[in-house]
């Protein structure tokens, strides 16, 4: 099984090399930067080779992925800078980067008879209501330009291809990168309070997990949209971070507050951002474990 991997600089693709190549698949990873770039363990370029690739660059993609002849195309790149997408001189290269290049990356999967792995988003909701979101649930009003560009990558995935699997995660933390956990422990250290809303509900994904599962998938032709994020059930952001705080050992005090009292950001955030994961667990993957030892496992390999 040969497999070529996308954003391999960045969380999940990092973990997806290594997941892939500990199996004893064949994997090409890439990303946009000359030379990998990531976490200083050394594992994603020695475990597998590294070309780059502007996803936006349609004949590029072509050319890569026609020389690659991948069984499994995982593509894992993105922009997922929430708040800057929302800024006017961004919105055009987010559309470029999340619905063109992904759809790009779709046509080479085709035109390779490959199967594709597209990392999407609870973003793609609207993000009302308490309901847990389905899978198959239709999604008309994301609330900013980063869900709309995600959605815009899922409609071209499923447009032009049979073969495919959407996985729609949330709240990420991994080893390779910026995330919640890094940045909160990070201010932690240096306040006594911290704030954190309350209002916005789901649960976390952590990416050595997640890459483990679309492992999983790659072997399989069960395809269709799916969510993924860790089991042990629905909660805030204020209950992730008072979580992770008695794991690490803080005693900042952290302060529940509502989005309209956090005031911040420049992206409208879901307020329901619960996913059913039912569906994953009928066509019989392992579920990913429970968040609360993900966050253990998580901070004793970090080395915050």
């Amino acid at each position: 099984m040969k497999v070529f991997v996308t954003g391999v600089c960045g969380q999940l693709g990092h973990d997806c090399v290594n997941e892939l190549a500990g199996r004893g698949w064949e994997v090409l990873g890439s990303d946009i930067q000359e030379v990998y770039s990531g976490v200083a363990d050394g594992t994603a370029v020695t475990t597998a080779p590294y070309v780059q690739l502007d996803i936006t660059d349609r004949e590029a993609v072509h050319r890569v992925i026609r020389k690659a002849k991948p069984d499994v195309i995982l593509h894992c790149a993105a922009w997922t800078a929430v708040d800057a997408a929302e800024e006017e001189e961004n919105r055009e290269k987010v559309d470029r980067i999340n619905h063109l290049g992904t759809r790009y990356i779709a046509e080479a999967a085709k035109e390779a008879d490959a199967k594709m792995i597209y990392i999407s988003t609870d973003y793609v909701f609207d993000g009302k209501g308490e309901r847990p979101w389905e899978p198959d649930d239709d999604c008309f009003a994301p609330l900013n330009v980063y869900g709309k560009s995600k959605l815009a990558g899922e409609q071209a995935v499923r447009r032009l291809l049979t073969k495919y699997f959407i996985v729609r995660i949330a709240w990420v933390f991994g080893l390779n990168g910026k995330n919640f956990i890094r940045t909160m422990i990070g201010v932690g250290k240096t306040h006594d309070t911290v704030r954190v809303v309350k209002d916005q509900v789901g649960t976390p994904t952590y990416t050595l997990d997640l890459a483990r599962l679309l492992a999983d998938m790659a072997g399989t032709e069960k395809y269709g949209t799916y969510h993924a994020t860790n089991e042990g059930g629905y909660i805030s952001w204020y209950d992730f971070c008072c979580e992770f705080y008695r794991q690490y050992g803080l005693k900042t005090k952290v302060i529940p507050v509502t989005t309209a009292e956090y005031g911040l950001s420049k992206a409208a955030r879901p307020e329901n951002s619960r996913l059913d994961k039912t569906k994953l667990k009928e066509a019989g993957f392992t579920p990913l474990p429970d968040w609360k030892d993900a966050v253990a496992r998580y901070l004793k390999e970090a080395k915050l």
